[in-house]
């Protein structure tokens, strides 16, 4: 039985989109089926990048859109697609994007979702590269089996609100603490959509982890997020520990410059750096409770230092380079539940957190590292 989500259209740009988008096709999301994609695939609908529009471009169907669009419906019913999320877990809200499609975007939408055993999915015919054509009957009747019209509904019919033609976003907030593998996006009763991002929070199934591989603890994937920093001017912590490398400072965390830094800033490095890496890091570990998170929150994390358990102490940066550290302190035989990340004096970094789950920390050998860290430290050009 799934809890009931509480759903609500946003007017301003809210914080879930700082999370992960778990439909992307960077992180393997896909399409199982669409009704229609005339115009344009239901595939474009996962992309990475930003809509864009391509004024008098035209493929033999008509005018060429960067998104999902289906035909003029003339029958009884309406559109749908079902996607696959690429990374299971907690939807926090979507994000229903109509930018550039102006007199042709779906008026209405509605959302529903449902958790899919992998073994129990049915075999849906592959899509390959398609536009205008329309569902054929083996591919309706193996989507049957889904029977995807009874899933829970996150986002009831709703209308939508085109914005600027460039930037024209839908956000709907859900709070639903149950875990998603499969969205339907309905439209209603056809039309256009540029892109649907997902946002969420991953679903790590801990028990079928191996007891000898590290994991990256604080991947967006495992549930990870962040819940305290201090400056994000040019991205969000939550970006640096996101799916895959990154490709550009948009898909890490940067501060703003600090004006109070040192003048002078005194490294072993000659090499003159032209990028945003800090000059060092550091990184403390301390164990909280869910109460006691909830007040460090609101107490802008002053928490008492020695709370605080030094994982890696303050170590030099290179720009453009990949750090890995292995960290043998003995304050790492313990658990941890929260990491704090220090950069000087500012900067861009990501980070990933090599160790493992507590239940599995108690059957490793001590005299063994545990936790290994990996920090790829600046960009290769200001933005």
């Amino acid at each position: 039985m799934a809890d009931l989500p509480r759903e609500g259209k946003l007017a301003r740009s809210p914080d879930f989109i700082q999370l992960i988008d778990m439909a992307s096709e960077s992180v393997g999301g896909k399409i199982l089926f669409a009704t229609d994609d005339f115009f344009a695939p239901a595939e474009n609908l996962l992309k990475s990048d930003s809509p864009h529009c391509g004024d008098n471009e035209y493929t033999e169907f008509g005018k060429w859109v960067d998104g999902w669009e289906t035909r003029r419906k003339r029958i009884p019913g309406h559109d749908w697609c079902i996607v696959k999320l690429g990374i299971q877990g907690a939807i926090r809200g979507f994000d229903v994007d109509i930018s550039h499609f102006t007199g042709d975007y779906t008026p209405r939408i509605s959302i529903q979702a449902a958790n899919l055993e992998e073994d129990k999915e049915p075999e849906v015919p592959q899509r390959g590269v398609r536009t205008g054509v329309a569902a054929t009957p083996e591919e309706l009747e193996a989507v049957a089996e889904l029977k995807s019209s009874d899933w829970d509904l996150l986002v009831p019919m709703t209308e939508l609100k085109p914005e600027k033609p460039a930037s024209s976003h839908n956000y709907f907030l859900v709070n639903s603490q149950q875990k998603w593998t499969h969205v339907r996006l309905n439209i209603f009763p056809d039309g256009g959509i540029a892109r649907l991002r997902v946002y969420g929070v991953g679903h790590k199934d801990w028990t079928a982890a191996d007891p000898k591989e590290p994991l990256d603890l604080v991947a967006m994937a495992c549930g990870c997020a962040c819940v305290g920093f201090s400056n994000a001017h040019f991205g969000h912590p939550n970006k640096m520990i996101g799916v895959g490398p990154p490709k550009s400072v948009a898909e890490g965390w940067e501060t703003a410059r600090r004006p109070d830094r040192p003048p002078i800033l005194k490294v072993r490095s000659r090499r003159p750096a032209r990028c945003n890496s800090p000059a060092s890091c550091n990184l403390d570990g301390c164990i909280l409770t869910t109460q006691e998170e909830e007040d460090m929150i609101r107490q802008k994390w002053d928490l008492p230092g020695h709370k605080w358990k030094a994982l890696l102490p303050v170590t030099q940066l290179s720009p453009n380079r990949s750090h890995v550290f292995d960290s043998l302190t003995l304050e790492l035989q313990d658990v941890v539940t929260h990491a704090r990340l220090t950069i000087c004096p500012d900067g861009g970094i990501n980070l990933h957190l090599k160790g493992f789950p507590s239940s599995i920390c108690l059957l490793r050998p001590r005299d063994k590292p545990v936790m290994r860290f990996s920090v790829k430290a600046g960009f290769r050009s200001n933005l």
